[in-house]
């Protein structure tokens, strides 16, 4: 069994719960609230700027010319088109400018990219590559998952078509293909710490669908912590 095969077949518990969250259910259903999904735009684009420039580390870290050209056209293609399609999420979905200047992440965005930039800084190719794979091959299956459904929402519909693209499947056989050349070609240990990496993120990707269905926010902005503010 391939490297990437084994990791998937670790994080499948993972990976069935994120098939099976509520937002990803609704979201196919078309039946899921607007504002769940205005805040993962949100948090999601924040994850993206810093997902490409995860990429980039990649790139710089890559062995030979020809890997450092792909990986920066990975970086590229996340900054034109997947900041592309949030641009036109956010503005079906009326976020304004003002809005996108106050923009504080999420505990678990802020996580997850913090996860990401120390996996990128501290390792080498391998580990960014395991550290970034989740997102591309989970959002792809969850993309094949839904191609057939037809939610009334247009916006749900363009998520959808997004991920189930033959572009997209392209750039994920890609990766997962350049994470096994990897994998064969480093020690032991240094596979152990690629596949923790590969696990967390997969774990991140759902906490990702539990903070923008339960529009997560940092402890000081809960009610229980303000009584205690107010109270003082």
């Amino acid at each position: 069994m391939s490297f990437a095969k084994k990791v998937r077949k670790k994080a499948d518990p993972i990976w069935q719960a994120s098939f099976h969250h509520p937002f990803v259910k609704e979201l196919g259903e078309g039946t899921l609230d607007l504002r769940r999904f205005r805040y993962y735009v949100m948090q999601d684009a924040y994850y993206l700027r810093h997902f490409a420039r995860v990429q980039a580390i990649g790139a710089a870290k890559s062995p030979d010319l020809a890997t450092t050209a792909r990986l920066a056209h990975h970086a590229q293609s996340t900054c034109e088109a997947e900041l592309s399609l949030h641009e036109t999420f956010a503005e079906l979905l009326g976020i304004t400018d003002e809005e996108k200047a106050a923009f504080i992440p999420a505990p678990t965005a802020y996580a997850y990219t913090s996860h990401m930039y120390r996996a990128a800084y501290e390792g080498h190719l391998g580990d960014v590559i395991a550290a970034i794979l989740p997102c591309y091959w989970l959002y792809y299956e969850i993309g094949e998952r839904l191609k057939d459904c037809k939610p009334d929402e247009p916006i749900y519909q363009k998520w959808i078509g997004t991920y189930s693209s033959d572009w997209f499947r392209s750039l994920v056989e890609e990766q997962i293909a350049r994470l096994d050349a990897i994998a064969e070609a480093v020690t032991e240990a240094d596979r152990k710490r690629m596949e923790q990496h590969f696990l967390i993120s997969s774990e991140y990707e759902y906490e990702f669908w539990e903070m923008a269905y339960y529009l997560e926010t940092w402890p000081s902005a809960r009610k229980e912590i303000q009584a205690y503010v107010h109270n003082d």
